[in-house]
């Protein structure tokens, strides 16, 4: 009789398994729509200590009812404005390795993400900034921006110049 082997895939886009002798981030995670809750399910899956925060306490049940922060996200939520400084303490932000902003604001975003970086020094800050010029501004004064607008039209055009290799 042949050996069987099987192999478990993970499903595609999901996050790979926890990473052992990785060191556990703490990471806060400002803005609770489907970027937010979805990075903060892919961390806390990875074994990361999340805290997501969000000014709407509907947030994270709409999250949990897509099916992205269910019973098996053990990382805490905290109700409030990311940009508000007794917020982000009750969030963590002192102790934080990681600050995410994702709000549907780029001023909030940018805001929050000043914030971590110069009030608190959390040393891996990312701002979601819709605005193409305000993202290229905040990279110039050292604020790591993640621009949808650019990064989905580079995509649109790769897509589109790609030729089919059959």
């Amino acid at each position: 009789m042949e050996n069987a082997s099987v192999q478990i895939l993970a499903s595609p886009g999901a996050p790979p398994d926890p990473t052992y002798n990785q060191p556990v981030l703490r990471l806060v995670i400002v803005g609770c729509g489907r970027v937010g809750s979805q990075i903060a399910a892919n961390m806390d899956r990875q074994g990361h200590d999340v805290v997501i925060v969000d000014r709407d306490p509907n947030a994270f049940s709409r999250a949990a009812n897509r099916g992205i922060l269910g019973n098996s996200f053990k990382g805490d939520q905290v109700v409030g404005n990311g940009t508000d400084v007794d917020v982000l303490r009750r969030a963590g932000i002192e102790r934080a390795d990681g600050f995410v902003a994702v709000t549907e604001g780029d001023n909030r975003n940018i805001m929050a993400s000043q914030i971590a970086k110069d009030v608190y020094k959390v040393p891996h800050v990312v701002a979601r900034i819709y605005d193409p010029e305000r993202a290229e501004a905040y990279e110039k004064i050292g604020l790591h921006t993640i621009c949808p607008t650019i990064e989905g039209a580079r995509h649109i055009e790769k897509v589109l110049l790609e030729r089919e290799t059959h």
